[in-house]
C-alpha cells in the first residue's frame, strides 16, 4: 500500500507556492483544489474559461455552470472571473501559468512526457490542452500511480507512447515515492514507507539515483 490519490494530491499541493497560477489537469491532478494547505492561496485555472477556480462542489454547493475541464462540479472564490476558451488557452501559451499539474501514461528519465494517447486501440486519444499546458506552463508537475494494474512502471527509460512534450517535467508524485526527472536520469526524493529504493530499481528496471533526505 502506497499514499492514496488524495495523499498524492495534498503533497503536490505542498510544493506549490503560495499566490501560483495552476492548472490542474483531469483525473487526480483535479483533487489538489481540494487540499491548498491553510495559509496558502492558489489562483487556480481551467481551459474550459475559468480563473479562481475553489474546490470541487459538495452537494449543497452545486451550481451547474460551473464545471472544470473534466466536467467535475467546482466551486468559485473570491475574484473569479470567466472568458472564452480561446483566451483561455491563450493565458496558457503566452506562459502566464507558473505550474500545471497533469496526470501521465508514461514519464521517460528526461522528463518527456506521454499522457494523451497509448498504443492500445480500445483507449480513446485525448490530448485536451495537454500540449500547451506542458511547453506553456513555467513548472510541470506530473501526479499518478507508479505502476499501472498489471504492473509496469511509468517512469521509463524512453517512452514508448507518443509523446506530449519533451523534457518538460520537472516532478513526478506518485503512490510510491516523489521523482525529479533530470539529464543524469530519475531522482528519488522521497519514498513511502512501504517502498525501497532497491526495491524500486528492480521493479523499474531504472538506476534511480538516491537523493533521498540523509538523517
Amino acid at each position: 500500500m502506497g499514499w492514496t490519490r488524495n495523499q498524492i494530491a495534498a503533497r503536490v499541493a505542498q510544493d506549490i507556492p503560495d499566490g501560483a497560477y495552476v492548472n490542474l489537469g483531469i483525473g487526480m491532478p483535479t483533487l489538489v483544489a481540494d487540499h491548498v494547505p491553510p495559509g496558502k492561496e492558489f489562483v487556480l485555472h481551467t481551459e474550459n474559461g475559468m480563473l479562481g477556480m475553489g474546490p470541487a462542489a459538495l452537494d449543497g454547493e452545486i451550481d451547474v455552470d460551473l464545471i472544470n475541464a473534466g466536467k467535475i462540479y467546482v466551486t468559485e472564490n473570491p475574484g473569479a472571473s470567466y472568458f472564452h476558451h480561446a483566451d483561455s488557452f491563450a493565458m496558457i501559451r503566452g506562459r502566464h501559468l507558473s505550474h500545471c499539474v497533469i496526470g501521465a501514461y508514461q514519464v521517460a528519465q528526461n522528463g518527456d512526457l506521454a499522457n494523451w494517447r497509448t498504443t492500445s486501440p480500445t483507449t480513446i486519444p485525448g490530448v485536451g490542452g495537454a500540449m500547451d499546458l506542458a511547453v506553456g506552463a513555467q513548472h510541470v508537475f506530473v501526479a499518478m500511480e507508479l505502476f499501472t494494474r498489471s504492473g509496469e512502471c511509468k517512469l521509463v527509460k524512453a517512452c514508448t507512447y507518443p509523446l506530449t512534450a519533451t523534457q518538460c517535467v520537472e516532478r513526478v508524485y506518485t503512490d510510491l515515492g516523489v521523482f525529479e526527472p533530470g539529464p543524469d536520469g530519475v531522482a528519488v526524493v522521497e519514498l513511502h514507507a512501504s517502498a525501497t529504493l532497491d526495491d524500486l530499481r528492480h521493479r523499474s528496471g531504472l538506476d534511480l539515483i538516491d537523493a533521498l533526505p540523509k538523517s
